[in-house]
């Protein structure tokens, strides 16, 4: 089975433009006023609508410690099938997020030592995770990778729990089938397949290949 691939963090209608027209199975939106890939949700719904019928991947929307309100405020202007809660959100609040806006819900997991215990918490409450490298000043995004030999861990833990299991930060075209080797069940990329800061459909195209070109 092909691994899922998420394109994230999409700054312009050309960055969207371009991950609309790629074969990517997800394409994310930071909706953090904290991180440099903030976006207005009302600038994602004026871009949606500008994109051809026919775009077929699921929308994404990241938050990061959010209000009930903040997520409702932003599914008024763009159709979310998927939020993303990237802070340290408990499992009560994840929950209630499922529950009030009856969405697909993916919790991320920052990796530490025994960090893979804590997905435990979020069983019924998360239909996926996405594990993350955190720094000090930054809930992921930092375009930096994690160890990777900790991967396997996380992923029984996922599927124990029914749900899928993407790694993020620091993928790139140059060791995402390193990455692929440890099994994940898809990667959530941005910068990665970035120059200047805006995407570029060449490195996105090289990374649909490796990903479509693996076999597990």
């Amino acid at each position: 089975m092909k691994p899922v691939l998420k394109f994230c963090g999409h700054r312009s209608y050309d960055d969207y433009r371009l991950a609309a027209a790629s074969r990517a199975d997800y394409i994310g939106f930071v909706f953090y006023r904290g991180s440099q890939r903030y976006v207005a949700p009302s600038d994602v719904g004026a871009w949606t609508r500008l994109v051809p019928p026919g775009a077929k991947q699921r929308l994404v929307g990241v938050f990061v410690r959010p209000d009930l309100s903040d997520i409702a405020a932003t599914l008024r202007y763009v159709d979310l099938s998927v939020i993303q809660l990237h802070g340290d959100e408990s499992p009560a609040f994840t929950k209630k997020v499922k529950a009030l806006f009856r969405k697909t819900v993916w919790k991320a997991i920052h990796h530490g030592e025994g960090e893979w215990r804590r997905m435990a918490a979020y069983e019924g409450a998360a239909d996926g995770y996405i594990i993350d490298r955190k720094t000090v000043d930054q809930w992921g995004g930092t375009g930096a990778a994690f160890d990777w030999t900790y991967v396997p861990q996380y992923v029984e833990e996922a599927h124990r729990q029914g749900a899928l299991c993407l790694i993020a930060g620091g993928v790139t075209n140059a060791n995402i089938e390193r990455l692929l080797a440890y099994r994940p069940d898809g990667v959530d990329v941005a910068s990665g397949i970035e120059r200047d800061g805006a995407k570029v459909a060449a490195l996105m195209r090289e990374m649909e290949r490796k990903v479509e070109g693996h076999h597990a």
